[in-house]
């Protein structure tokens, strides 16, 4: 088979491997291939100008490719992968504007954690809070609710458990916030940048960094590992926390 230029569709993707199987026609019979997914390979091509920006493919993408022979030239493979939509994502995300809640299979590949929607069986990268306790592998590949975000960028969609269970040294620093208490929190890192904090028993770190529209008299202290500074949580989001010195 000369090599050309073919559509097809992913129906299946292998996480562990970086690779994926689209189906095509080819003189009106449907045939299966196989193709390189990895970022690395995405990044070679957008490299060579290939491809204009690196895609995190889904089951149900509709791709461009050439056939070629395999780098051992003991088969044939897709080549110069090149996204071009998916129907059932944009659904997804156009129905995630009405109600934001999905159910998926939660699935483990190596240390991330994923989402296949039970539809459509696409893949969604979990995002985990640093202060979330992380699934039980009894969880895995059972069912879950789950909402998308970053629908905006439909190439970087990413999931979260929509209920989430956090650590209880989280739920005391929500606390923290609402009561303003004030905190005693042990230096473990200084560098040129910032103050690293431990704030609660080394389950809740934080970084302070000077104010740069603060008068000079507002610097960051002069401290080293070991001391103890007096903080306040001003924000505590699932992801982020910010803490300011009284």
């Amino acid at each position: 088979m000369e090599a050309k230029t073919v559509m097809g569709k992913i129906t299946f993707i292998n996480h562990d491997k970086n690779y994926a199987t689209i189906e095509y026609e080819h003189n009106g019979k449907k045939k299966t291939i196989s193709g390189n997914i990895s970022e690395k390979e995405q990044e070679k091509l957008k490299k060579e100008k290939i491809i204009k920006k690196v895609h995190q493919f889904h089951v149900g993408d509709e791709v461009s490719f050439i056939v070629a022979l395999s780098g051992r030239g003991d088969k044939m493979v897709a080549d110069c992968l090149q996204f071009h939509y998916n129907n059932a994502l944009d659904n997804l995300i156009n129905k995630s504007y009405e109600e934001n809640r999905f159910v998926g299979y939660l699935k483990k590949v190596e240390e991330d954690y994923f989402v296949k929607e039970t539809g459509s069986y696409i893949f969604f990268p979990l995002i985990l809070s640093p202060w979330e306790k992380k699934p039980k592998i009894d969880n895995l590949n059972e069912p879950i609710f789950f909402k998308l975000e970053n629908t905006d960028k439909p190439d970087k969609v990413t999931a979260v458990l929509f209920r989430s269970e956090y650590i209880p040294e989280y739920m005391y620093a929500l606390q923290c916030v609402k009561k303003k208490t004030v905190l005693e929190a042990k230096v473990y890192k200084v560098t040129a940048h910032g103050i690293f904090v431990d704030v609660i028993d080394k389950k809740i770190q934080a970084k302070i960094t000077a104010d740069k529209k603060a008068a000079v008299e507002k610097a960051l202290p002069s401290v080293e590992f070991g001391d103890v500074l007096k903080v306040v949580i001003t924000y505590l989001g699932t992801s982020k926390i910010i803490v300011a010195l009284v």
